[in-house]
This record gives structure tokens, sequence and C-alpha cells, in this order.
């Protein structure tokens, strides 16, 4: 008689990290996720608290106790495993803030609730990308921050000692000509609100104020974009790569498991 032999069942763990992570089940957290924060804005409304001020707040309570049973689920699916992941520990963090009691001394830290929206970030993919492109474009930004800084001190010792004699409340002092500058760098009010009435004294004052805009508001800024936008093709990049190495790991584990199927059963015919 041939004995067919099985490949044992999927442990429990194994079946409940494949449920944490079916598509549906992240789209129902998604949901609860915005749910919870249309619940956290109406808990400022005193109107509606009035109106529905129980049911309000056992509504949060509830989507609270989603998250913590899927953390739960997570840590014992995933051991500790869990804590290698940076999203998993913020979503970790997120959660624990929530149950923070409100007591004196700690009710500030129960209004960082609202972080919970946040949690969108972690879920959604195309958010994530965003997020880690940002992270991963920091070293880089260091640098450009860095000539920056060097830019707008050298650009502030030179408004002070130009503009500070006649124009004290915009140039009179090293911090107030560098919050000045920022103000021209960011395009707001500095044509009309300061350039032009300085220009009305210093004729040539445009010679300094043009190139400044020149550099820093369309080369500088400009040179950050770029990196953000490179940074975040590398980590759509290395996520595609990922999903790649997955895909291949588990046809790999597939193969090894019909290969030792296939001799199993080889082996109980020759029996």
């Amino acid at each position: 008689m041939t004995d067919h032999s099985y490949l044992p069942p999927p442990s429990l763990r194994e079946r409940t990290a494949r449920f944490v992570d079916r598509p549906a089940v992240q789209n129902f957290i998604i949901g609860v996720i915005l749910l919870n924060a249309v619940i956290l804005g109406l808990e400022t409304s005193q109107t509606a608290m009035e109106l529905a001020g129980p049911l309000i707040v056992l509504i949060d309570r509830i989507c609270l106790f989603i998250f913590v049973v899927e953390i739960a689920l997570k840590l014992f699916a995933r051991g500790l495993d869990f804590f290698r992941r940076g999203w998993s520990v913020f979503d970790f963090v997120i959660v624990s803030i929530s149950l923070i009691p409100a007591v004196q001394g700690l009710s500030v830290l129960r209004a960082l609730r609202i972080l919970r929206l946040l949690r969108v970030v972690s879920v959604a993919p195309s958010l994530r990308r965003v997020v880690e492109g940002l992270v991963n474009a920091l070293p880089g930004m260091g640098s450009v921050f860095l000539l920056m800084g060097a830019i707008f001190y050298i650009s502030s010792v030179m408004a002070t000692k130009l503009f500070g004699a006649a124009f004290p409340e915009w140039f009179g002092t090293l911090a107030r000509s560098g919050y000045s500058l920022f103000q021209i760098m960011t395009l707001e009010s500095w044509s009309m609100g300061i350039v032009r009435p300085v220009m009305e004294v210093y004729t040539f004052a445009w010679l300094f104020f043009v190139p400044f805009i020149v550099v820093t508001t369309f080369a500088v800024v400009n040179l950050l974009v770029g990196l953000i936008v490179n940074s975040m093709q590398d980590a759509h990049q290395e996520e595609s790569n990922e999903r790649t190495d997955t895909y291949r790991d588990e046809v790999l584990t597939r193969l090894a498991e019909l290969e030792s199927l296939i001799r199993s059963q080889n082996d109980a015919r020759k029996d």
C-alpha cells in the first residue's frame, strides 16, 4: 500500500501572521484609523459631545481596542522580530501612548492620541515610501542645510553692515537680518515689503537681494527637492527588489517542499 506523506499544517503563529498581513485586514485597519481620526476631532467639539458624547467615547474605545488587538496579534506572530521593524515599533509606541491614563500631569500625553492618524503612514505602502524616502534623504539634506547656513550667515553679516543703519527694524542686528532674509527667501512680501523700501534709500540694493534669492530660493531649495525625489526613487527600487527577493524565497521554499514530498513518496513506494 502506498503511504502518502503530507506536509505538516502551518503553525498557529504562521496562520496569525498570514491573517494580519492580508490586504483585507490592512484595509480594515486603515478604515479604523480614519474613523478614529474623525472621532478624535469630534471630541474637540462641545456641541458634538453634548449631542453624542457617550457614543463618541465608546467608538473611540472600540477603535483603541482594535489597535491593541492588532498589535497583540503581530507580537504573537512575529515574536522579537516585531521590534526589528521600524514601522512596527512606531505603531507600538503610538498605541502605547493612547493607553496612558488621563491623570494629572499626563493629560498632555493623552492629547497625543491624534498621532494614531499617523499609523495610516505605516499601513499604506505609498505613504510609507514617501516617509522612507524623506528619511533616507536626511544625510544629503544635512550637507545642503550646512551650505544654506553658511550662505545665510554671510548674507546676514553683509545685510547688517549695508542696511542696518537705515533699517534697524529689519537689519539692525544679525538675528533680525537673518529673519528678514528668511522672509525674502520664502518670497513672502519680499518686494513691496522689504526690498523696494530699501531701494528707495540704497538704489543698488537689488544687486544684493536678487543674487540672494536666486541662490537660496531657486538653487538650494531645488537641490533639496532633487535629493528627496532621488531618495524616494531609491526607496521604491529597494521595495521592488525586496518584493522580488521575497517572491524568489517563497518559490524556492515551495520547490524544496515539493522535492521533499516527492522523495518521501518515492521512498514509500520502494518500501
